[in-house]
């Protein structure tokens, strides 16, 4: 059974919210795949990563960068797991079939709440992943932009 976190994005953009969440899940000891819909923003992410901060540090690349097994974080378009990852965190859109969401321990789907399609497709994927044996949690931002778990 594969832990399936689902962030609501209302206040914060992926930007602030997506390395916090990569801080947190590196923490864990665990590789991470990062997987996005759309290969334009492999690259923004990889900066992303690298500038967010100057009192993080976070080991990333993208198959540009080589050693791909070797990447504790790998920011990729390819469903395929190329690092081995336990985490896989899905941000721009990007999914994967549910038949693979077992492939990892943890999954982490974040959504942007303030775009219509977003938050369609967010809730169609929720339904589907919910017909299936994984444990599903639901985080939404509050005014002040801090996750709560929701029922």
């Amino acid at each position: 059974m594969t832990r399936v976190d689902f962030y609501h994005l209302q206040k914060a953009p992926l930007e602030q919210v997506l390395p916090k969440l990569c801080e947190k899940a590196y923490s864990t000891g665990k590789k991470i795949k990062i997987l996005l819909d759309n290969e334009e923003r492999i690259e923004f992410i990889n900066s992303l990563l690298w500038t967010y901060s100057e009192e993080s540090f976070l080991p990333h690349g993208s198959k540009k960068d080589g050693f791909i097994e070797d990447q504790p974080i790998f920011i990729s378009t390819n469903i395929e797991n190329e690092n081995g990852a336990s985490i896989l965190i899905l941000a721009d859109g990007a999914q994967i079939d549910i038949s693979l969401l077992n492939t990892y321990e943890r999954v982490l789907n974040i959504f942007d709440g303030n775009n219509d399609l977003a938050l369609e497709r967010a809730r169609e994927y929720w339904k589907k992943i919910k017909t299936s044996d994984n444990e599903l949690h639901y985080w939404q931002q509050n005014d002040n932009g801090v996750f709560e778990q929701k029922a």
